[in-house]
């Protein structure tokens, strides 16, 4: 039975750390192509470099090819329906990763393909996103119980997704984020009902970040939000990362931001390019963890109880 990947919440923690090492394989292993053979559509309505570039050399290092639409030439869910578009493409295909507005769209997609449907962001939701986070917060052997990861800005789909994540592994969030700007509260709501993580709201930013061990932000001004563009930056100017917001930290924090980023808004110039920011280990790690999801769902891939065969729980075909 197909199956999507359209949230954090919808991997149990053994499949959220064998991602993790199926990423390390795919990584050390670039002979490996569990795509061969296989065509994968990606479709994008918004603008897009880390995304777009990551899922297609993606494809193209598994050994697979990558068709590129944008949504111009779609008309998702205006010139055609989601439903019709998942079954013209399930014919043609062997999955496809969709980068929306409405995560709806996301939804009736694999409601009605016949093959996986890979959230690639949506206004909800961005869980390649925070995979390739937590793969650089354990590259940067942070990861652990209750890493502390202060978060400072909007409460947007980033943070959606760092909160279903906290329902699968123990992690201390301190969400910096003014009135008015909280996470949806249904994802909130279920993360504080999991009591997995320590979670909080704190509306001062440093009392937020103090002694984090991660200090990660993202922009004030979503794609789709420009109209809001100038009440934001006033609403939000406490609230930008910059080296006093750091030093409240612990000396070894690491500094993230999943990018684009508006300089000298929610992140100044010393703190995006600084010795402590990972920002382009997290942009190169887009590619690895994607790389993983894709050769799970979509390519040659089985999973092995004998550890006599093999070394790893699965084997690449």
């Amino acid at each position: 039975m197909k199956k999507d990947f359209l949230s954090i919440a919808e991997l149990t923690k053994d499949e959220l750390f064998e991602l993790l090492t199926l990423a390390d394989i795919l990584k050390a292993q670039k002979e490996l192509k569990p795509l061969a053979g296989k065509t994968v559509t990606t479709i994008f309505q918004k603008p897009s470099l880390r995304t777009r570039v990551s899922f297609e050399v993606g494809i193209v290092q598994l050994g697979g090819h990558a068709i590129f639409l944008t949504d111009e030439g779609v008309g998702l869910g205006t010139r055609e329906s989601a439903a019709d578009v998942a079954h013209v493409l399930s014919r043609f295909n062997d999955g496809i990763v969709a980068r929306v507005f409405d995560h709806q769209l996301l939804l009736d997609l694999a409601k009605h393909a016949s093959i996986p449907v890979i959230n690639a962001l949506s206004d909800l939701s961005h869980p390649c996103q925070i995979l390739a986070d937590l793969y650089t917060i354990r590259q940067h052997k942070k990861l652990r119980d209750y890493v502390k990861i202060a978060y400072v800005g909007d409460g947007n789909n980033i943070v959606n997704s760092w909160l279903e994540l906290s329902t699968i592994i123990p992690l201390h969030l301190t969400l910096a984020i003014p009135y008015g700007y909280e996470p949806d509260t249904t994802i909130y709501q279920n993360a504080l009902n999991a009591r997995v993580s320590k979670i909080e709201i704190i509306r001062d930013p440093k009392s937020a970040v103090n002694k984090a061990d991660v200090v990660y932000t993202d922009t004030w001004t979503s794609m789709g939000q420009e109209h809001e563009r100038t009440k934001r930056i006033y609403d939000f100017w406490e609230y930008q990362v910059n080296t006093s917001l750091i030093r409240q930290a612990k000396e070894d924090v690491i500094v993230m931001h999943c990018l684009p980023a508006h300089r000298g808004e929610e992140i100044t110039d010393e703190a995006l390019d600084g010795k402590q920011s990972v920002v382009n280990d997290q942009a190169e790690n887009r590619l690895h963890v994607q790389k993983a999801i894709m050769a799970k769902l979509i390519g040659r891939y089985t999973t092995t109880s004998d550890k006599q065969k093999s070394d790893t729980p699965f084997q690449i075909i």
